[in-house]
């Protein structure tokens, strides 16, 4: 008997997070529960403009953490006072989706956050507008995929969750029935 993999999240989304969703919004059908879309990692990397081998750093560690392949980001303009010239790498992104994205936020929420110096919850100031949350994250080796001896630099990085929700307010609902951890505002 063979099973199919299906991550964990992606099951929960579907069993747990689209009815109480659809109970606490009071949607007609269940197509109108916000979902999310993909999650895009950014890093960027103004120090580079000195030595390409960190960008290559960069690739390789967020293809490590992402288990997908990151690509290069170029600079789009020359900008003397900086030593950029168009077209020098200068950072890093990857854009999870599907399984993968799914497994990421898995991780996300269960080893990597918790591993955070002083972790009190995510500040919920990063919502758009348009339902989109985005984070930072201060140093890459809270993920348990990047050796702390091996890493040659600290990096941060931007998370941005991409949601169908239509409001700030649906996505938080989305992203905490996940298991999001969001810092109290109350405090």
């Amino acid at each position: 008997m063979s099973t199919t993999y299906s991550p964990r999240l992606k099951a929960k989304y579907k069993e747990e997070v689209v009815p109480a969703l659809q109970q606490e919004f009071k949607y007609k059908s269940s197509m109108q529960v916000p979902r999310l879309v993909k999650i895009a990692i950014n890093q960027g990397l103004g120090s580079a403009v000195g030595d390409k081998k960190i960008v290559e750093n960069a690739v390789t560690e967020l293809s490590q953490i992402t288990g997908q392949k990151a690509v290069a980001t170029v600079s789009r303009k020359d900008i003397s006072n900086f030593k950029l010239r168009k077209g020098m790498p200068i950072g890093a992104r990857v854009t999870l989706r599907g399984d993968k994205m799914y497994d990421f936020l898995d991780r996300l929420i269960a080893v990597s956050l918790p591993r955070t110096r002083d972790f009190r919850g995510v500040p919920a100031k990063g919502f758009d507008g348009r339902g989109n949350f985005t984070m930072g994250v201060k140093e890459q080796i809270i993920f348990p995929e990047i050796d702390i001896d091996k890493a040659p630099r600290l990096q941060g990085m931007d998370i941005t969750f991409v949601t169908t929700a239509e409001t700030d307010e649906e996505a938080k609902a989305l992203l905490t029935a996940f298991g999001f951890p969001f810092a109290n505002a109350n405090k």
